[in-house]
């Protein structure tokens, strides 16, 4: 029940922002749902996927598509993603469990933070360098293979100060790149494994009927207003995560700790029995 009513709430969120809810489903399955960060961040990948594939329509037939831009997107993200992957699985079967738990909860929290950063408003950039594009979209793509999050945050801020797109290409473009992304990752994280299939199915079962009920409330619900508090929540639930891995790595060091001092004092009581 718990993980229906979560998977409604974020969809909800979904539908009314059109943003993706990866920075809010990644903690909260990591929390409250005891996923390893790999099963998390792929579970997250999937159920983003759907609710994505549901909400697009709705944004993207209002919406204009820059293609060249959003080609350009792509094929620096999509290796990016990959690399983020593979970083991720990596350090997760290396017994790196805190330090990956540390490391996604600032990664959220930065690329939330990042919707609060002031316009820098530099129209003419991207037409006149836009072979730059495939390398700024390389790190969204890390941290979005990483952590399921970002692509919607970092590309807007992207493409708002440093395009001269308008904001409806932009909220376009954006949500059809965040849409091949979160399909890509969720196709990455099925093909090894790292999906908790257990948890998506309630996840989805919640989250359908929330993301239309969204999409249908959003032209009576001022969306700048919401997406503002969504990343405030966000920056907190991967400051929450922070805090989290870092006392897991506290309670690792002291438990090896005192594995030691056992160890010792076995050692030194069999010295003086031989």
């Amino acid at each position: 029940m718990t993980q229906l009513l979560i998977g409604f709430l974020i969809a909800l969120a979904v539908g009314l922002t059109g943003i993706g809810g990866g920075s809010f489903t990644v903690p909260v399955l990591l929390l409250f749902a005891g996923l390893s960060a790999g099963e998390a961040v792929g579970t997250a990948f999937i159920f983003a996927g759907v609710v994505r594939l549901l909400a697009a329509p709705f944004y993207l037939f209002s919406r204009q598509i820059h293609l060249r831009y959003f080609w350009l997107l792509l094929r620096g993200a999509i290796p990016g993603l990959l690399a983020g992957t593979l970083a991720l699985r990596y350090m997760t079967a290396s017994g790196q469990k805190s330090t990956v738990v540390i490391i996604l909860g600032a990664v959220l929290s930065l690329s939330s933070a990042v919707s609060f950063l002031p316009r820098v408003r530099k129209p003419q950039f991207m037409g006149k360098n836009s072979h730059w594009l495939p390398w700024l979209a390389f790190p969204i793509g890390v941290e979005s293979g990483f952590s399921s999050a970002g692509a919607g945050a970092l590309g807007t801020v992207l493409l708002l100060n440093y395009s001269e797109m308008t904001p409806a290409q932009v909220v376009g473009t954006d949500l059809l790149f965040g849409l091949v992304l979160a399909v890509l990752g969720a196709i990455f994280y099925w093909t090894v494994g790292s999906i908790s299939v257990s948890v998506l199915l309630p996840l989805l079962l919640g989250g359908l009927p929330g993301v239309l009920l969204g999409c249908f409330l959003s032209r009576r619900i001022p969306a700048h207003k919401l997406r503002a508090v969504m990343a405030i929540l966000a920056f907190f639930a991967g400051v929450q995560l922070v805090v989290s891995g870092v006392k897991a790595r506290s309670q690792n060091a002291r438990n090896a700790s005192h594995r030691g001092i056992t160890a010792s004092q076995n050692y030194g009581a069999a010295s003086l029995v031989r």
